[in-house]
């Protein structure tokens, strides 16, 4: 039996591989500081439930019961999936570096989340969202930030994250750092453009001399994503929103409204900086859902289906209003 002192010791020397493997993506893959962050969060998980053993003699039947327990726990099967696919990268990295004979992972499957379409916004609610009259620094930095994000299609870590000198209004668009440290150049609409001079006019009023950030607070540096995921909130609960918004329901809506648009879905994988069709493939079946709203809307056919359905009800109603429901003597 593993003495507390060996189990503190395998785990001291679990935390500093887990050290070394965040490094090595770091550098390697040029993660973001989110994506390692949330790497090393699920390692973490990982050696807190390991029941002290080290990570490096795990075997799959006790990886299987760590997430067993985590599922039984509430934890969704996307993020049991996610999980898993940091585990795996991780014993991969350390079966290359001779540390493992074999990944124990190989074999697992994460139970199968259901598949959830992104949440969006239409472009009447998107626009009465984000095309409010700005007055003050708070709320120009706000419009500019969110008319930005829904123009162009951006993250919000890429939106945070510009500098004054990433973005072209005379060109009309934007260069952005995104994932996997990808840059990508997206263009920019005539309103954000407008929106982001408006801003540029009254950001010198707090900004700092060494901020290079485009978008920052009264205080001068850069804004956070948590404030600007509560300022949208805030916002869309004053303009009469009744359902939560945050900003990533911008960048969708931005890819359903141009996909409803043009029907390019290459063209869209291009803008959202996707790496994989198969990522902006979703946006396809959000775009299948609106053509069969105007389907059902416009289409002769559609109305005739609904006119008989409805004239179906009617003389039902008729036919049971002027029939008995129960013929005495016959059972209920």
């Amino acid at each position: 039996m593993e003495t507390p002192e060996a189990s503190a010791l395998a785990a001291d020397g679990d935390a500093r591989r887990i050290d070394g493997f965040i490094a090595h993506l770091q550098a390697e893959r040029r993660l973001s500081a989110l994506t390692a962050s949330a790497y090393r969060r699920d390692l973490m998980a990982l050696l807190n439930n390991s029941g002290g053993l080290p990570l490096s003699g795990i075997t799959p039947a006790q990886l299987r019961r760590i997430l067993a327990r985590q599922h039984g726990a509430g934890l969704s099967g996307r993020s049991l999936a996610r999980r898993l696919s940091a585990w795996r990268t991780f014993f991969r990295w350390l079966q290359k570096r001779g540390e493992i004979s074999s990944d124990p992972c190989t074999g697992i499957r994460a139970p199968k989340a259901p598949k959830r379409l992104p949440e969006t916004l239409s472009p009447d609610v998107t626009a009465h969202l984000v095309g409010f009259a700005a007055e003050g620094f708070d709320a120009t930095c706000d419009r500019a930030l969110f008319e930005l994000i829904y123009s162009s299609g951006l993250r919000l870590s890429e939106a945070i994250g510009l500098d004054t000198g990433g973005i072209d209004l005379e060109g009309g668009t934007v260069r952005v750092l995104g994932k996997g440290a990808k840059m990508r150049e997206v263009p920019v609409g005539a309103v954000a453009v407008a929106a982001v001079r408006d801003w540029l006019a009254v950001r010198p009023e707090h900004a700092r001399i060494e901020e290079p950030a485009l978008f920052i607070s009264r205080r001068g540096r850069r804004l956070g994503a948590r404030t600007v995921q509560t300022r949208l909130d805030r916002l869309a609960r004053a303009r009469g929103l009744e359902q939560h918004v945050h900003p990533h329901m911008l960048r969708h809506a931005f890819a359903s409204h141009v996909l409803q648009s043009s029907g390019d879905l290459r063209a869209v994988q291009e803008l959202l900086g996707h790496a994989s069709i198969s990522t902006t493939q979703v946006y396809a079946h959000l775009d299948f859902q609106h053509l069969a709203k105007v389907y059902d809307a416009a289409h002769p056919r559609a109305r005739k289906q609904a006119a008989q359905a409805t004239e179906g009800d009617v003389r039902s109603a008729a036919e049971t209003t002027a029939t008995p429901t129960h013929t005495p003597g016959q059972p209920t």
